[in-house]
């Protein structure tokens, strides 16, 4: 049975793709094939093939085989600003059926895919869709990584409101330790767990130079299967 997680955070910045490409990497321990997919990616540099985004490029580095770069970034837009801004500048429509026929040919060869959003939960796509409305047309059990920091506490309940409004599955939440100045972390990821009716996925402690594999064994991912 194929399986697949889309992943957002609490905000910009949180470590989605940390966390994305450390689930591949743990996903890929436990006996699975893993593919990985970014539909929507900003900051983007230019290279002798066209835009590439370092996030998609880490998500395909950290999946079992290589597929072509347009298939699982199919939309790159160069300034590192809102994806519906930069859509709108450079005159793309960001057609969500086209990404979800991307998704279907990327989970059709892999028992696990990873889908990592961009931001947070509701950044727009355009002036009506929003990176929930990609969750929901993929139809995705959601992953919520939390960037533990001041304020975390409000934008992991908000986050997590949001998601099960939209009628999707919540199907764990990651701590991530992104601010090592930060007070009572602990008792921060404890007052989220004790108000999200989801498991805790695991906590990744503030390490800049640990990799996705290092990573991936501060997950717990039995729940997922």
């Amino acid at each position: 049975m194929n399986h697949g997680f889309f992943i957002t955070g609490t905000d910009t910045e949180v470590g989605k793709t940390y966390v994305s490409c450390a689930l591949l990497r743990a996903f890929s321990r436990n006996g699975k094939h893993v593919l990985a997919m970014k539909p929507v990616a900003s900051d983007c540099q230019n290279s002798g093939y066209g835009l590439r985004n370092d996030d998609a490029l880490q998500l395909i580095n950290n999946s079992d085989r290589k597929l072509p770069y347009e298939t699982v970034n199919p939309y790159a837009f160069k300034p590192a600003i809102a994806p519906h801004i930069a859509a709108k500048q450079a005159n793309v429509t960001i057609d969500l059926p086209h990404l979800k026929q991307c998704y279907q040919a990327i989970a059709s060869q892999a028992d696990v895919t990873v889908v990592e959003g961009a931001g947070g939960w509701l950044v727009p796509l355009d002036e009506q869709q929003s990176i929930a409305d990609l969750a929901a047309i993929l139809a995705l059990p959601v992953i919520l990584v939390v960037g533990i920091r001041l304020g975390c506490i409000n934008h992991a309940l908000l986050s997590a409101t949001a998601i099960r409004e939209r009628g999707l599955k919540l199907a764990g939440w990651v701590a991530n330790c992104i601010d090592p100045n930060c007070a009572c972390i602990e008792e921060n990821i404890h007052s989220i767990a004790q108000r999200i009716d989801a498991p805790c996925l695991g906590e990744l402690p503030f390490d800049p130079q640990a990799d996705a594999e290092k990573r991936s064994y501060y997950l717990k991912i039995r729940s997922l299967l």
